[in-house]
């Protein structure tokens, strides 16, 4: 099946020719279609049993490449490990309306951070609320841009501890609620746009919103307070859902959406001519099970491309947030005062070895020869990194150089 990688190698330079793309933009596509080629460079082992060699190219490790995001997703899950608490959790999702698209795509840093900023303040609202918890609260929150069909879609995946540290920290509270969150949608769905309204009117009151493309009529001030009626009379879409299993299992369970892509290699069926077919969910069709139906997508080149690319993150932007209990300032403080207050010791950090993180993956030993399983691989020597230009393929003539300084062709 074809992959993004070579999406991007066979139609990257036309669509680059053809449109003016940001630097970021430029570099997603060049990491992507480089992604374990020969240009990357890479390391070759010789079998000193049976004589076969083996030769690994880099990974580009960009954070959009649908390839370089396993071993992440493994570490995060590891160290999050430390933060688990013996309670329950539960599962949040918070979404823009699809009106402010236009918005979003001539400010996304801006209003990327105010959904994360509404969201929480939603959050530590209800949370103080007696009649819900009456506590303080955290939550993990992991940004998604992105529907099934790739098209644009904010909204934040959220975990949430069913209960709370009271405000003089000497005890832990449960929820007054069994389900605490996941009935009270009506709730958390008006509180949740007022504020984030309130945060978008302050920023255009500061003039920090801008408005380029599809947004230009937003310039005119009749159209703004028009997008904002509308946004008032919408019922905006919290969905809140109790996971089952334990918190070993609701940290696995956000681990699937915290290294995602727009969309990953194997949804991708179909590549003839300039269309691409993909898989999509269709929500609006139920299998036997209660899941949305799968079904297939086909578009042409350019605009498989330009909605892969709608999704690159504004640069240094952090997509996995911490709040609360749980913020990286209050993990030695608050966390933990009530992991101790509920007689919770966190399980010992077990680093693996890049090798052994690989093996418990896919299952195969990189220590062993993968034509004879013998355990006899010597290092054999390095493939320097070749800077390639979008427009060229990786070489395919490369030569790996030994510790000794000899080069040695090898056909990528």
């Amino acid at each position: 099946m074809p992959t993004i990688g070579e999406i991007f190698q066979k139609y990257g330079a036309a669509y680059v020719r053809k449109y003016r793309l940001p630097s970021a933009h430029l570099k997603v596509i060049d990491a992507i279609r480089n992604c374990r080629t020969s240009a990357l460079g890479g390391h070759a082992w010789v079998c000193t049993s049976c004589g076969g060699m083996h030769v690994h190219y880099n990974s580009c490790g960009n954070r959009h490449c649908p390839q370089c995001q396993a071993f992440e997703k493994e570490k995060w899950v590891e160290k999050r490990k430390q933060e688990l608490l013996p309670v329950p959790y539960l599962h949040l999702v918070f979404t823009l309306p699809h009106e402010l698209n236009s918005l979003v795509l001539s400010n996304d840093r801006l209003i990327y951070n105010l959904l994360f900023k509404a969201t929480w303040q939603t959050i530590k609202q209800i949370a103080k609320d007696g009649r819900w918890l009456g506590a303080q609260t955290g939550m993990i929150a992991v940004l998604h841009t992105w529907g099934s069909n790739m098209s644009l879609h904010p909204h934040l995946h959220l975990i949430i501890p069913a209960g709370g540290l009271n405000e003089n920290g000497t005890a832990w509270l449960n929820t007054k609620k069994k389900a605490f969150l996941a009935p009270n949608k009506k709730v958390l769905s008006p509180i949740f746009k007022a504020i984030f309204l309130k945060l978008l009117t302050k920023a255009y009151e500061n003039e920090q919103l801008q408005f380029f493309g599809q947004a230009k009529v937003y310039e005119e001030v009749a159209q703004l307070r028009n997008l904002f009626t509308t946004l008032q009379r919408k019922n905006w879409n919290v969905y809140a859902k109790m996971p089952f299993g334990g918190p070993a299992q609701i940290l696995n369970y956000l681990s699937r959406y915290t290294h995602r892509v727009a969309i990953s290699n194997h949804r991708i069926v179909g590549l003839k001519g300039n269309k691409i077919t993909f898989s999509v969910k269709n929500y609006k069709k139920k299998d036997e099970k209660g899941l949305p139906k799968i079904k297939k997508l086909t578009l042409n080149a350019f605009e498989f491309i330009r909605r892969f690319l709608l999704h690159v993150l504004p640069k240094g932007f952090q997509r996995i947030r911490y709040f609360g209990i749980l913020a990286i300032r209050n993990r030695k403080t608050k966390l933990r005062a009530v992991q101790s207050l509920l007689k919770h010791q966190p399980p010992a950090i077990n680093p693996l070895h890049w090798k052994e993180r690989l093996e418990q993956l896919t299952g195969k030993d990189i220590n062993a020869c993968s034509f004879c399983g013998a355990k006899t691989l010597k290092v054999l020597g390095f493939i320097p990194q070749q800077w390639i230009p979008i427009g060229r393929s990786p070489p395919i003539q490369v030569q790996i150089i030994t510790p000794e300084g000899e080069f040695i062709p090898f056909a990528a």
